[in-house]
């Protein structure tokens, strides 16, 4: 009970805040109907008791998971086996992440349907387990991070050039996405198991950067798609329906809630007993936990999606579109206002910062670093309404310079800091970041005639995923100029 508690104090400490600023707008900036705003309050308490309940399943059922088949990759004899365990974990475990669901249903909406949903979360995953099989070889190689992630976003750059600029975006939002409230935790059990199986005085090292090297795989995967798709496939402004109704909206979509969330989990729920079976053989009382673990999780995702999709989506974009058009000159101020806002509202941010505190004795506090992040996380979301407003202005103005400063500290840096600082980017990225704020740009996207919703409306989960990299090596490389001219 106590267990559950925690999780409701953090998810309330990351939910209320939109939830008040939302109130705020709609009751002094934005005529917002009955119906919504009810829909809306329906559908906020439904996303923080669903997420309230699937944290508190992951750590129960998930977590242990993580474990217990971190311990089987690290003990598997051949690299070729490493690797396929990795890779179907990776994907198993995406499959089933919230975010990356929702991203996978706003793409398709985005593309009037003409991509499916599960085309996106499936190609997005293998990209993932890609990713993830190459990053548990790198920590058994002792192959130095920074020169993996040089290689991996050289490719990323030269598929780039060829892809279509519908998809640069979505794919770096995909990249953001993945990094979520299920697969955060599992691939950092997964990477610390690894690298403690491994052991030697690298470690430490070597149990960072294995979430950031799984966020390179869905923009491979999505540039990919855009490059075999050719250019002849563009994305259509499909007209935006809102949900019509109060109650009955989140009845009807109770059905093929449950049934994707049943799909989205089996993945990794049927590899985890065929390998329990064959391998771990844990004991009666363990797996019981973990099957309720499994069954707290499913429930939470159904109500986490139910809430989002009928509820919080909607208010997002209507709030976009109509602040865009009464208050078109204050919207990235607001947008910065509200990156600020929702990068502190996050609790993982706050373990990240007591766990950068830790790392350099003290020399980085953890305030020093939430300061930062919400600076840059605040930047990145007043930067993507601006390119929203100008389309002279291209997501790869941002990403491009932002990852070559990001690789170049990299080689500035301790590993430490660099493997902290790219696992950071889906810290910042969390769920509000996957619903309300790309909502409320794609809304914004709506309104401007020059904007497009497709390859302007997305983009801004990338630019959020990307400042912690950036800021969190630059404190890196205050920590090391500190400790230099202290010896």
């Amino acid at each position: 009970m106590e267990l559950l508690t925690d999780k409701l104090k953090e998810v309330l400490a990351s939910v209320l805040p939109i939830v008040v600023i939302v109130l705020i707008l709609s009751f002094f900036f934005v005529d917002v109907s009955q119906d919504m705003m009810l829909r809306f309050v329906i559908g906020a308490i439904l996303l923080i008791l669903g997420l309230t309940i699937f944290l508190f399943g992951v750590d129960v059922g998930m977590a242990p998971i993580g474990e217990h088949m971190g311990v089987l990759v690290a003990e598997s004899t051949t690299r070729k086996v490493v690797a396929l365990l990795s890779f179907i974990l990776g994907f198993s475990v995406t499959v089933a992440e919230p975010d990356l669901l929702i991203l996978g249903q706003q793409v398709s909406d985005a593309f009037g349907g003409t991509i499916s949903t599960y085309l996106i979360v499936f190609l997005v995953s293998i990209g993932v387990g890609i990713m993830i099989a190459w990053g548990v070889v790198r920590i058994l190689a002792s192959f130095p991070i920074k020169y993996f992630f040089l290689i991996f976003y050289g490719i990323a750059l030269c598929l780039g050039l060829f892809a279509s600029n519908d998809f640069i975006a979505i794919a770096f939002d995909a990249s953001g996405a993945t990094t979520g409230a299920l697969t955060t935790p599992f691939i950092l059990s997964l990477g610390a198991a690894v690298s403690a199986q491994k052991g030697g005085r690298m470690a430490e090292e070597d149990s960072f950067g294995l979430v950031g090297a799984m966020s390179v795989g869905p923009i491979l995967a999505v540039m990919l798609l855009s490059i075999l798709m050719g250019s002849d496939f563009q994305g259509s402004e499909a007209e935006y329906l809102y949900t019509e109704g109060i109650i009955q909206p989140f009845i009807q979509a109770i059905g093929h809630t449950l049934v994707e969330s049943a799909l989205a989990l089996a993945p990794l729920v049927i590899f985890f007993f065929i390998m329990n079976a064959w391998r771990l053989k844990i004991k009666k009382s363990g797996l019981m936990d973990i099957v309720k673990g499994v069954i707290y999780t499913m429930l939470g995702l159904v109500l986490f999606l139910i809430g989002v999709n009928q509820g919080f989506l909607d208010m997002g974009r209507f709030l976009g579109t109509h602040l865009a058009e009464n208050y078109s000159t204050w919207l990235p101020l607001l947008g910065f206002m509200i990156g600020m806002v929702v990068v502190l509202a996050e609790p993982a941010v706050h373990v990240l910062g007591d766990q950068v505190e830790e790392v350099t004795g003290g020399y980085i506090n953890s305030k020093l670093l939430l300061g930062a992040l919400s600076i840059g996380v605040g930047l990145a979301v007043g930067g993507s309404i601006l390119r929203i407003m100008n389309p002279s202005i291209q997501i790869w103005h941002y990403l491009l310079p932002g990852f070559i400063v990001a690789n170049l500290l990299s080689f500035l840096v301790d590993d430490l800091f660099t493997g902290i600082a790219f696992d950071a980017g889906g810290v910042a990225s969390g769920p509000m970041t996957a619903t309300f704020i790309l909502a409320f740009a794609q809304g914004a996207a709506d309104f401007f005639p020059q904007a497009n919703v497709v390859t302007d409306g997305f983009g801004i989960i990338a630019t959020v995923a990307m400042a912690p990299v950036v800021m969190i090596q630059l404190l890196g490389l205050i920590f090391k100029l500190k400790v230099k001219r202290v010896g």
